[in-house]
């Protein structure tokens, strides 16, 4: 069933920026029109300054936590001291949306610094859903889990990325943080078909949608892209989007920029954009209705 879309006027709403350190000083001084705001859980599982800046810009703004350490594909499961941090954080920020990725970082107690992939096989469908249902018991609530941008593939991987998050779906009642620009990076990188990926996700389970850019290198004669969330979004990944929300409804979208950070101003305009695209689907809606 399709998703029912908002009215225009609340579009607005919909449309969000990754929060970075350097940037939360000129949000406080001068609250941009922006609907919400997205932080990295890891960073802010303390009590200092840091944890009450962000706690002022909270008071203004919806707050979404987006881990990248939890690493859900550890076989030896979650780090328990991890995720009762991540539970306080929660409780005292009181975000709308928790996501984590689809990926592992740890092992033998050990943190890589990577979110590295996983084979996609119905033993790492059973240890990631065991992980998922730990997770959401702890916390009291449904997480997104987001699709990762991929760069190799496991040979002996007998399960289709998309199939492989519409099963966690069913297994464990999470939702998805649709990542348009890993969707776009790692179907070029395979020569598979993006918009056939986008199909295949529960329309209904997906919760979030990431937007970022990436960078295009050279390898033997050969192009790979790189989610490196150091650009502007690319004309194919805004095209991308516009397909996911025909696809989704209007659901909260995020302007992801981690490398390379750009003025503030930057990042406002590449939310100017989106919210551009969601108004001109609104508007088309409006004329076919």
């Amino acid at each position: 069933m399709e998703r029912a879309r908002p009215v225009a006027g609340s579009i607005a709403a919909h449309i969000g920026v990754g929060l970075r350190a350097p940037h939360i000083a000129e949000v406080l001084a001068s609250r941009p029109a922006i609907g919400w705001f997205e932080v990295h859980s890891e960073n802010y599982m303390g009590r200092g300054p840091g944890f009450a800046a962000l706690m002022k810009v909270r008071r203004d703004y919806p707050l979404s936590l987006h881990g990248v350490g939890l690493s859900l594909g550890t076989a030896e499961g979650l780090d328990r001291a991890h995720l009762y941090e991540l539970k306080e954080l929660v409780e005292r920020s009181e975000p709308f949306l928790v996501s984590e990725h689809l990926s592992w970082s740890v092992t033998g107690g050990v943190y890589l610094n990577d979110l590295l992939p996983l084979p996609l096989t119905e033993e790492t469908l059973a240890v990631v859903s065991r992980n998922i249902a730990l997770m959401q018991e702890t916390l009291g609530r449904r997480v997104l889990i987001e699709n990762p941008s991929s760069y190799l593939r496991f040979r002996h991987s007998a399960i289709p990325e998309p199939e492989f998050l519409a099963e966690l779906v069913r297994r464990t009642g999470c939702g998805l943080l649709c990542d348009v620009n890993n969707i776009y990076v790692s179907c070029t990188n395979f020569a598979e078909d993006t918009a056939a990926y986008l199909a295949a996700l529960p329309s209904e389970a997906v919760g979030e949608i990431h937007l970022s850019g990436h960078f295009r290198s050279e390898r033997r004669g050969r192009a790979l892209l790189i989610d490196d969330h150091g650009a502007q979004v690319s004309d194919e990944v805004w095209a991308l989007y516009r397909l996911a929300l025909e696809r989704f409804g209007m659901v909260p979208t995020l302007i992801e920029w981690d490398k390379n950070l750009p003025p503030w101003a930057a990042l406002l305009a590449e939310a100017r954009r989106a919210l551009e695209v969601a108004e001109s689907i609104m508007a088309a809606d409006a004329d076919a209705g």
